[in-house]
C-alpha cells in the first residue's frame, strides 16, 4: 500500500535514499490534536475538504501515515476481484468453501 501523505519517524528517514524524501514543511498539533496538511502536500495528493484519510501506524511502528480511504477501497475491490476469479477457476466461492 502506498501512503499518499506520510510522518514518517527518524528511523525511516535515514533508511531512506534523499531523493525518496519530499519535504512539504512542519506542522503544529492543536490542543484538539487536529494538523494542516501543508497546501503543496494537498495539492501533489490531490486531499481535498471531507475527503476521508485513514491514519496508520508506519511500518516500523515509530510514526504514522495518512492514506485516502478511497485507496484502500480500491485495493479491498481489487482483491476481491482476484479472490472471485481464483475461487471461480475452482468451482466454488469463499462463501460455499466455509459453509460445508
Amino acid at each position: 500500500m502506498h501512503c499518499m501523505y506520510c510522518m514518517i519517524s527518524m528511523n525511516d528517514m535515514i533508511r531512506m535514499n534523499p531523493s525518496d524524501i519530499e519535504v512539504y514543511g512542519t506542522v503544529k498539533v492543536g490542543k484538539r490534536g487536529q494538523i494542516v496538511i501543508p497546501s503543496q502536500a494537498r495539492k501533489t495528493y490531490d486531499i481535498r475538504p471531507g475527503d476521508l484519510l485513514l491514519v496508520v501506524s508506519s511500518p516500523m511502528g515509530d510514526g504514522v501515515e495518512l492514506i485516502k480511504a478511497e485507496i484502500v477501497k480500491k485495493l479491498i475491490e481489487k482483491m476481491n476481484r482476484g479472490l472471485a476469479g481464483h475461487y471461480g477457476k475452482m468451482g466454488a466461492t469463499p462463501a460455499s468453501k466455509t459453509r460445508k
